[in-house]
Parts: C-alpha cells; structure tokens; sequence
C-alpha cells in the first residue's frame, strides 16, 4: 500500500470536541477505541463484550459508557455488534468522501451547531430523571406487595 492509500480524512478535531462534552471516562475511552478500530466513514463491527475486553472494563460500564455516545450523539448503534461513528468524528479516504458524508448530515448530528453540548448535557439529565423515575416506581411496586404480603397468614 502506497503512503496516500493509508490516508485519512477527518472533519474535526474530535478530542477538542468530546472534552467540551465531559464525557465519562468510560465513554471517553470506549470513543476512542470505537474511533481506532472503525473503517473508513465510521462503521464499527463489534460487541460489547469484545469491547469490553479491549478496554479490561466491565460489560455494564461498556452499556453504560454506549449509553453516553448515544446521548452525546457520537455513537449510534445501527444493531447488535454493529456502530456507527457521527460522520464528523469518523475517517474518510478521500475529501470527497468527507464532504458527501458531512453535506448527507442531519444538522442535529452535527458537532459544531451551536447547542450541541447543552443538548448533550440535557438528554443526560433527562436520561437520569427517566432512571430515577423508574427507581421509584420499582420501590412503590415492591413496597406495595411487601404490604399485601403482610396481611396474608399461613394456614395450617
């Protein structure tokens, strides 16, 4: 392979991007994993536990760590065992491959709109108050049949 063949093209710098997000550094880490074991326009071929592997964390922190790369935009899972990079985060073979994936971009994928990162910051909290909300429901659900429990008595 001759050296502009090894080429790669990339819209932004997307560590100056990502720190302004203040990714989880799990997220963080499996990003730039994603990002090194990518194909050219940003398609990824593997699952979470290879992912894990790779990073020596746990399959709940790599759920978890995805979870922030949706949120975040950056990751979207196409289906399992398969992800996709936002086109300006990932590396293209020629400019005219950048340019067709970036012109092709919903502008709400984009890293350089203006709000990308309170949106960020807002589905997290969304995402928490979701999870939070469901915590609590859980515990009423079991709270409610611990009391039901407490009035049954044994026969015999």
């Amino acid at each position: 392979m001759t050296t502009a063949s090894l080429m790669r093209y990339a819209a932004v710098n997307a560590e100056g991007v990502v720190a302004d997000l203040d990714l989880p550094v799990t997220a963080y880490r499996a990003l730039m994993k994603l990002r090194a074991l990518s194909e050219a326009g940003g398609r990824i071929e593997i699952d979470q536990a290879e992912l894990a592997r790779h990073l020596n964390i746990s399959r709940p922190a790599i759920t978890a760590a995805l979870k922030h790369l949706d949120l975040a935009q950056l990751v979207k899972k196409q289906r399992n065992g398969v992800y996709q990079l936002n086109a300006m985060l990932a590396a293209y073979l020629s400019p005219a491959d950048l340019q067709t994936a970036l012109s092709d971009m919903d502008l709400e994928e984009r890293l350089n709109t203006p709000g990308f990162v309170e949106r960020y910051k807002e589905a997290v909290q969304n995402y928490q108050d979701e999870l939070a909300e469901k915590r609590r429901l859980k515990a009423a659900a079991k709270k409610t049949v611990t009391a039901r429990r407490g009035t049954l008595h044994a026969v015999g």
